[in-house]
């Protein structure tokens, strides 16, 4: 009997861990290397992190959203632009505006929402102001203060967000234990590789952080005057793909959403496509800042808040024009509003 309940115990751990990470598993991605041909995968979390964890990384529910509206179409800004350049870069553009190539990390939170929007305000914020301002806005005040938004690390609605910072403004912030700015981000980074899962630090044995208190007083530079220290936008709005280039020449990065499907967290290089089998882990929410053309393939360039050990160097190219995992269609953006 005892052998029985033994055996039973393995056949249901295998059975487990062939359902939860098999796509995390050696074998898989050298099999994923042999099918796709646009881009190359590899090990970017070690072969024991639950799914539940990195589902838990998906909190955008803004994936093909924009059928909502509102869309912005024109812009007297955008008829100075006489051309789309073929390739295009925010942070070879905007070389001053160091906020464009910071790779952040959400942490044990799904609060990829409040990155990306706050993110992209950041540096359009340093744009507008030509690099007068040029710092990190709060994804903490974001993610645990903003009600309509969403849930905190449990997910939110990107143009929410945008919203948020038309009509209550928000404050800047830096990474964690930084102390740069008024309310830095509160939620530990991730320690996925060189540790075991039962170490300190290492979120995958961690449940999800919980959502925290809503601070309305500056806990990182205590100098900085908390109301005076919001920043605001005069708008928020979808865009459509005809007009995604247009806005990122004329104002900076935007927000853009997409559907993660589980052979993406393996993305090492090369522009990425879903593959045939790979199944849908959530939507998520990164920093789109640029564009181009690889092998004949045209992209879209994003910065992603899974720390710079993922992807190439926490950055990824998705493929562009073919609303791959519905990128094309869940961008959103605001324009600054400047004193």
């Amino acid at each position: 009997m005892a052998r029985l309940l033994m055996l039973s115990s393995v056949i249901l751990l295998s059975a487990y861990v062939t359902e939860q990470v098999h796509f995390l598993q050696p074998e898989y991605i050298n099999k994923l290397n042999e099918e796709i041909s646009t881009w190359e995968a590899g090990e970017n979390f070690p072969p024991d992190t639950p799914i539940e964890y990195l589902k838990g990384l998906c909190g955008s529910h803004g994936v093909e959203a924009a059928a909502k509206g509102p869309f912005k179409t024109k812009d007297s800004n955008y008829n100075s632009l006489f051309h789309i350049p073929e390739t295009f870069d925010a942070r070879k553009k905007w070389k001053r505006c160091k906020t464009i190539g910071v790779i952040r990390d959400q942490g044990n939170c799904g609060s990829c929402w409040a990155f990306g929007t706050s993110g992209a305000f950041s540096d359009r914020l340093c744009i507008a102001t030509d690099g007068e301002f040029n710092e990190l806005l709060s994804a903490e005040e974001l993610a645990f203060c903003c009600d309509s938004c969403g849930e905190g690390c449990l997910g939110g609605d990107p143009i929410s967000a945008w919203q948020y910072f038309s009509t209550n403004g928000i404050v800047t912030g830096g990474g964690y234990d930084s102390n740069q700015g008024c309310l830095p981000y509160y939620v530990p980074p991730c320690r996925l590789h060189g540790v075991s899962a039962e170490q300190e630090g290492a979120c995958r044995s961690q449940p999800m952080e919980r959502n925290h208190r809503c601070v309305k007083k500056c806990y990182g530079n205590t100098r900085i005057d908390y109301k005076e220290n919001h920043r605001y936008t005069s708008d928020a709005y979808y865009l459509l793909p005809d007009n995604i280039q247009e806005d990122v020449l004329a104002y900076g990065p935007v927000e853009a959403s997409f559907f993660v499907y589980d052979d993406f967290v393996n993305y090492k290089s090369g522009v990425y496509e879903k593959s045939e089998n790979a199944s849908c882990l959530g939507g998520h929410a990164v920093k789109l800042i640029g564009w181009g053309v690889e092998k004949g393939i045209p992209y879209w360039l994003c910065v992603n808040s899974w720390n710079e050990n993922w992807g190439y160097q926490g950055t990824f190219k998705i493929r562009r024009g073919t609303n791959e995992c519905g990128i094309d269609y869940s961008m959103t953006a605001g324009v600054p509003v400047i004193d």
